[in-house]
């Protein structure tokens, strides 16, 4: 941030204990407002309470600021209770885009949700999912046999992305990761670099049979025929980090990690 006015701070906790008693702390010595109201949202918490602070930003155009209450804290600061205003003010922002998906399920009904981090189609028995991928209306898979897959932005790319042995993105990479989850069939097929402007297309072989869920986040919408996603260009979301936990610094370290 730049500017030396002070900002209009809310804060969310987790709802660790730890947290809960620093939100009460931090509200009785900087102030606070409502989210709906809050120029800053300050997360208390782990990085699934940062994604909740960045959806309830995308209806109010806050920035984000998280101080770490979990146990990774990816996308988190430090916490210190002291010269938060001011620690804000010389935050560094990284701004991002989330992805949005549109599908229905074999009953016709439509969904739509938004994810920072991933879409991801997930088998919901023991029967292996069969799914079709198409790029932009092109075919390109007709048929992935596997427990799942999932399209992550550069953000979410440490998240499952990672677990699921996908690339790691640079923020500014302007691509995203198309991964499968323990594919069966193509044995040798590891996923796709895809250009952030294209569109994926899944389409579910036997839905009835072989059913499949679709979760943006932490969203999940069961029994899906068919979910295009692609990036939500018209929204940007932005965090803030301290000059030591630059974000695009720590996804490159990440790549070293043993």
């Amino acid at each position: 941030m730049t500017s030396t006015s002070q900002p209009s701070l809310a804060f969310l906790a987790s709802r660790k204990p730890g947290a809960l008693a620093a939100k009460e702390r931090l509200e009785q010595r900087y102030g606070s407002v409502s989210v709906y109201d809050a120029d800053i949202i300050v997360a208390l918490g782990g990085d699934g309470l940062m994604l909740d602070a960045l959806h309830t930003s995308i209806a109010t155009g806050a920035q984000v600021y998280g101080m770490n209450f979990g146990s990774v804290g990816f996308l988190m600061n430090d916490f210190h209770e002291d010269n938060l205003v001011e620690r804000i003010q010389a935050a560094e922002p990284a701004r991002i885009r989330p992805l949005r998906a549109t599908g229905e399920d074999i009953h016709h009904n439509a969904f739509e949700a938004l994810a920072i981090n991933e879409v991801s189609l997930l088998r919901e028995t023991r029967q292996t999912a069969k799914i079709k991928i198409r790029i932009d209306d092109k075919d390109r898979l007709a048929e992935l046999q596997a427990d799942g897959v999932l399209v992550a932005t550069p953000a979410g790319s440490t998240a499952y992305n990672l677990s699921a042995h996908g690339p790691i993105l640079p923020l500014d990479s302007r691509v995203l990761a198309l991964t499968p989850i323990s594919a069966f069939r193509p044995r040798r097929w590891r996923g796709a670099l895809l250009p952030h402007t294209v569109k994926v297309s899944f389409e579910v072989c036997e839905p009835t049979y072989r059913p499949v869920s679709a979760v943006a986040d932490n969203k999940e919408f069961r029994e899906i025929v068919r979910v295009e996603v692609e990036e939500a260009r018209d929204i940007t979301l932005t965090m803030l980090f301290d000059g030591d936990r630059n974000l695009s610094e720590r996804i490159l370290a990440e790549q070293f990690e043993s």
